[in-house]
């Protein structure tokens, strides 16, 4: 019986790396909140938003993600062994890649906008160009 309502393998992947990384479920304190937002009378009653507190480190980790309070605990825990490995390895390889590869999207949007908005204002010049202005002189021709 799955005790986060996952996978035996996603469920076994968590207990693998809480062991890696040195954290026991004895050093967590986890204590359960209502959620906020959608979620209807669900949401309303009963309290699916899971936070968790490391001990040691002193790391906080709220998640209201989904409706199920089983699931949000353990969406919770990935994100608090996120945070633990980040701040000892400084970094989390698949994450960042992730991170990059939108920001690098982002970049190539925001280079095409900019193109695309300065040939407005470019055709924009050109218009304004093209409406000469009458000199005084030329008024009393």
């Amino acid at each position: 019986m799955s005790l986060f309502n996952v996978s035996p393998q996603k469920e076994q992947e968590l207990a693998n790396r809480m062991r890696v990384l040195g954290v026991r479920e004895a050093d967590i304190e986890e204590s359960f909140i209502r959620s906020s937002g959608p979620g209807g009378q669900n949401v309303n009653k009963v309290s699916t938003c899971v936070f968790l507190r490391h001990r040691p480190t002193g790391m906080t980790v709220k998640c209201q993600e989904t409706r199920q309070q089983a699931l949000n605990r353990f969406l919770a825990r990935r994100l608090l062994l996120d945070e633990i490995e980040r701040k000892q390895t400084g970094v989390i390889q698949e994450r960042i890649a992730r991170i990059e590869k939108i920001r690098r999207q982002k970049r190539k949007r925001s280079k095409r906008a900019k193109e695309k908005m300065l040939n407005a204002k470019h055709f924009h010049a050109e218009k304004k160009q093209h409406r000469q202005s009458i000199s005084p002189h030329r008024m009393g021709d």
